[in-house]
């Protein structure tokens, strides 16, 4: 009966696990997400699709 505990734990962190794994900027907001929506199938996708694109590289120009 345990170890189906941890399998909703580990489907329903999926996003946050692949977050930090990828190094996300933004992770811990990945997680406070994934935390409180979700257990809505909208808020679920949504930390997931965030977690999985790319961070934006910013070039900064510097004049001297």
């Amino acid at each position: 009966m345990g170890w189906i505990f941890i399998i909703i734990f580990l489907v329903y962190f999926t996003p946050t696990f692949v977050a930090y794994h990828r190094r996300k900027r933004n992770s811990g907001a990945i997680f406070a997400l994934n935390l409180f929506l979700g257990w809505t199938l909208l808020g679920w996708v949504i930390s997931l699709v965030w977690a999985l694109t790319k961070d934006e590289i910013l070039v900064q120009n510097v004049k001297s």
